[in-house]
């Protein structure tokens, strides 16, 4: 029983990934509630039910203070006896199966499925994010928005059916009781009523902006605490603990003083609230006590509105922390869609289709790129690489080399232009197919906290292990990972690698991510300082397997040590996003120009070159 409620709602279930949820709170709530509107509805029902029965026990409880009241021992069976036993048994058998099937309904089907079901589509949905949207915010904040906009999602749909609808129950029954016996008896209650909903107007939006502060001040608490984890070894090599703690611990104070402003809130209306409760209690037992002694009212119905007054006064604290409770889920809901309900900023045209790659020809035609402002960076650039060509960027830092790279891989839109590979416009095709055809090999090389296998694997699905090694032996890792082991005792291609690699090396890095590169075999390859964390040594042993990995292939190489690319077919030279010199090594150091100007520094620097003296020529890459 409990395996078949608890496979009712599959969290995983298709849907439409690119669809942008509303902007609006009640929107994006039910847009990630649609999935299980049945269940809750049967939840509604299952809820209204038991609400209503536990308001007639006191009823019952009522009719059977009037059936002591007038029956002696010896009559009370005889008289009453089966209207006893049906009490009994309602009791006994109907409410623990209403109970039971309320929490077989909320805890097997609702609460996990749904809950990790909205966790799943934000994630995917923020997946589907451009990079500059995660480079504008800290990765701990948004991974912090989607885990708590699943909860909190979900409790506002559950608490609003568990609590609220009873509340309204209680209320509606007391008023009813207590209008059957005398309007007078009603009054108080329903004075109450208005005052508390007087009350909840008041508190509502105040605790709704307060509890949105609360939990943005939150986000950003952790946001700065994993910030600081992350770069653990910045604020190492830095000796900046003191202003990372600084940091934190003015987190922390913004933090505590939106909670405290929000509890200052909830003190001042619970004291209200006191004093309103007060106020019901002793006019209904006045009246209860004037009533019962004119005549007008029985024990049993004083006993009944009584205790279904110290019911409501009882669930009345617990409703105000509850909504209190819904307003903070409804601002951690509210900061949730704030970050994530975003249009994407890279989307595929409709039925996009996949790229077809067959020579590897790239072209950019008349492409220009500001980063959405007025200038700079790419100007107009016109650039073809034929199909199987090397071909180097060269430039200063900020001559727009990376920038290009990020172009052809579709990580920006153009601005105007267009970039195409075998005739194909790339904004076009799908983004998944395009970087697909396009391996990469980055500088800042960055591993997933994973094994190595892993790692290696995560260039080809479906690789084999005969593969992964063949790939790592070609990149020259083999020999370091088996000699590998983590903290839990995992070895060889089983160890894993830490958070963004960080328990290897940084030539270890390189190595790794050149031998994914390997694995995925893409008809064209990106090398943006592919060997820059390489000694010497390991990259003189490197270029070997670099240059059978190049063949046949198109290749886009940027490197700072021009000797590593100075024996490509061509070099283009970029200065202020525009190409000012093109050529081979030997045709650029003849022409005098910026290039030549680069090479004598490097080769002057690093070799003792005299000014205008080439510097012996590295065959790599």
């Amino acid at each position: 029983m409990f395996r078949w409620l608890e496979t009712r709602v599959d969290p995983f279930a298709p849907f439409d990934e690119n669809a942008t949820p509303p902007n609006t709170v009640s929107g994006f709530t039910w847009h990630y509630l649609k999935p299980v509107r049945f269940w809750l509805a049967v939840l509604f029902v299952v809820a209204l039910i038991g609400g209503l029965f536990e308001s007639s026990l006191y009823i019952m409880l009522g009719w059977l203070v009037d059936i002591l009241a007038h029956s002696t021992p010896e009559t009370i069976w005889a008289d009453h006896g089966t209207t006893l036993l049906v009490m009994a048994g309602l009791v006994i058998f109907v409410r623990p199966i209403l109970h039971f099937g309320h929490d077989l309904i909320s805890g097997q089907i609702i609460i996990p499925q749904s809950t990790n079901m909205i966790r799943w589509r934000t994630h995917v949905y923020t997946l589907g994010h451009a990079v500059s949207y995660f480079q504008a915010d800290f990765a701990g904040r948004l991974a912090n928005r989607v885990m708590q906009g699943g909860g909190a999602i979900r409790s506002i749909a559950t608490t609003l059916i568990d609590t609220l609808l009873y509340v309204v129950i209680y209320a509606v029954t007391a008023l009813g009781v207590f209008s059957s016996v005398s309007p007078w008896l009603a009054l108080p209650m329903a004075l109450w009523i208005v005052g508390y909903g007087l009350l909840l107007r008041f508190f509502v939006p105040r605790a709704k902006e307060r509890s949105l502060k609360v939990a943005d001040t939150r986000s950003v608490l952790i946001g700065r605490v994993v910030d600081s984890y992350t770069n653990i070894l910045t604020v190492k090599l830095f000796a900046r603990a003191d202003e990372e703690r600084s940091a934190v611990k003015e987190a922390v104070r913004t933090n505590t003083e939106a909670f405290l402003r929000s509890l200052r809130l909830n003190a001042s209306v619970a004291g209200l609230l006191a004093v309103m409760n007060s106020l019901l209690l002793a006019a209904t037992a006045a009246l209860s006590v004037m009533l019962w002694s004119q005549g007008i009212m029985t024990s049993g119905e004083a006993a009944t509105g009584l205790a279904l007054v110290m019911r409501i006064l009882a669930m009345s604290g617990w409703v105000m922390h509850t909504v209190r409770d819904v307003f903070e889920n409804i601002g951690t809901v509210q900061e949730s869609m704030q970050t994530i309900a975003r249009p994407h900023g890279l989307v595929d045209v409709d039925a996009a289709p996949r790229l077809k790659v067959a020579r590897g020809e790239i072209r950019f035609e008349d492409v220009s790129f500001h980063y959405g402002k007025e200038g700079g960076v790419i100007e107009d650039l016109d650039l073809t690489i034929r199909a199987g060509e090397k071909v180097g960027l060269v430039g200063t830092s900020g001559a727009g080399k990376t920038t290009i790279t990020s172009l052809l891989l579709r990580l920006h839109d153009v601005e105007s232009g267009r970039i195409l590979i075998d005739g194909q416009d790339i904004a076009a095709v799908s983004q998944d197919s395009l970087r697909s055809s396009i391996a990469v090999v980055t500088q800042d090389t960055s591993l997933l906290h994973r094994s190595i296998r892993d790692n290696i694997a995560y260039g080809r699905v479906g690789a084999t292990e005969r593969d992964i090694i063949e790939a790592a032996r070609l990149a020259h890792a083999h020999d370091f990972i088996m000699g590998l082991e983590d903290h839990r005792g995992r070895r060889g291609y089983d160890a894993h690698v830490g958070e963004r690699g960080v328990k290897l090396s940084g030539g270890q890095r390189q190595r790794i991510a050149i031998a994914r590169v390997i694995l995925k075999d893409a008809p064209i390859l990106v090398l943006d300082e592919a060997t820059s964390a390489l000694d010497s040594e390991v990259e003189a042993a490197i270029q070997e397997s670099l240059s059978t990995l190049m063949e046949g292939k198109t290749v886009l190489a940027i490197a700072h040590r021009l000797s590593t690319i100075a024996a490509l077919d061509r070099l283009i030279v970029i200065e202020e996003g525009r190409i000012v010199e093109e050529g081979s090594h030997a045709e650029l150091l003849l022409a005098g120009g910026l290039y030549a100007r680069l090479w004598r520094r490097q080769s002057g620097g690093f070799l003792g070159a005299e000014e205008g003296q080439g510097a012996p020529e590295t065959v790599s890459l």
